[in-house]
């Protein structure tokens, strides 16, 4: 096993995916039970997303679910990966995590992405707009000064209880954001591993670009990325069969369908169509699988190319048992604490 395994961190993100015959407050259950496992475990951080308007995730207010998970853990640090900051006012923003930040005061993380909604009619509800992305230097800079009592946007105004609290602040890259990240001296967070070279180059860029922050001295890097592992390389890549099959059926008819199990689902890869079965083969594409020496050895591979001070996990199936199987077989590959019985 490669030695900078166990140096790294390992952190979870669930995204709250529905499964088919679930109610959404079962998925919601089932991400403060993740959390509870992954505290347990050993796991360094636990994240939660921001999805509006998708009938197959129910983590729709990701400070809200926070609260919960932290509420229901005591060690792990809780955050968002990530709250959309284009959706919101920052002053909103700091208010919240100023609040999160009190009641669990050195558990918290501000995990911040640049991502609009999913349709123009979810973007018209929370009204803003497709190009609201570009805006997000500007937002990211007042919501950071409601922290530090510096911000100009709206000088008589004070975050109460946030301003003078120091959360650590993490930026989503996509495109533009591991610039800003560099700029305002936060931690970087980048993922899609289909497109590795891109993703090592965006991070050689961020570590160039670096300016030390009152948050961050040095570049921070996580690598986020789905893992699953499982007693064989053939049940591990069935786990990322209904998270492939969901999105390809998104990607050619603009709905994001709940997870079905593998065996029941009729999107089978013979039966799809061309286009839809196109998107289905990319989305298993640069995932990391396999039995756990497998998995080590290709987390050692990344972790060494990229240099990342941590992992940040997400997988998504629909056996729950087996996904909390890969999470536990997952800490055993990172050298977790992970508990004897």
């Amino acid at each position: 096993m490669s030695s900078t395994i166990r140096t790294t961190r390992f952190s979870v993100l669930d995204r709250s995916r529905t499964r088919e015959g679930h109610p959404a407050a079962a998925a919601l259950r089932d991400t403060v039970d993740l959390a509870r496992r992954a505290e347990r475990l050993g796991y360094h951080r636990f994240w939660v997303s921001e999805h509006h308007g998708v009938p197959g995730v129910a983590g729709s207010a990701p400070t809200v679910l926070a609260a919960a998970v932290a509420s229901a853990t005591s060690t792990i640090r809780v955050g968002t990966g990530g709250v959309m900051l284009p959706n919101h006012r920052p002053l909103v923003v700091a208010e919240q995590f100023g609040v999160l930040e009190s009641l669990f005061p050195g558990r918290i993380d501000l995990g911040l992405g640049r991502s609009v909604g999913f349709t123009g009619g979810i973007r018209r509800a929370l009204g803003t707009e497709k190009d609201a992305a570009e805006d997000f230097g500007d937002r990211l800079a007042e919501l950071l000064g409601y922290f530090t009592g510096t911000q100009t946007a709206h000088p008589q105004v004070h975050a109460r209880p946030a301003e003078g609290l120091r959360i650590p602040a993490f930026v989503l890259a996509t495109g533009a954001g591991a610039g800003i990240a560099a700029r305002a001296g936060l931690a970087l967070v980048i993922g899609d591993l289909r497109t590795r070279p891109k993703v090592l180059d965006a991070i050689a860029a961020y570590r160039d670009a670096f300016r030390p922050s009152g948050l961050w001295e040095r570049p921070y890097v996580v690598v986020s990325g789905t893992v699953a592992v499982a007693g064989t390389a053939e049940e591990a890549r069935r786990l990322l069969l209904p998270e492939a099959r969901s999105l390809a059926y998104s990607r050619t008819h603009g709905v994001f369908p709940p997870l079905r199990p593998a065996e029941d689902d009729p999107r089978a890869p013979a039966a799809l169509p061309e286009r839809e079965r196109g998107f289905y083969e990319d989305a298993l594409r640069g995932h990391i699988h396999g039995t756990e020496e497998q998995v080590a050895d290709a987390l050692g591979t990344l972790i060494e190319d990229s240099a990342a001070d941590e992992v940040l996990v997400t997988t998504s199936t629909y056996e729950r048992p087996a996904l909390l199987e890969s999470y536990e077989r997952l800490a055993r590959v990172a050298g977790l604490a992970v508990p004897t019985s």
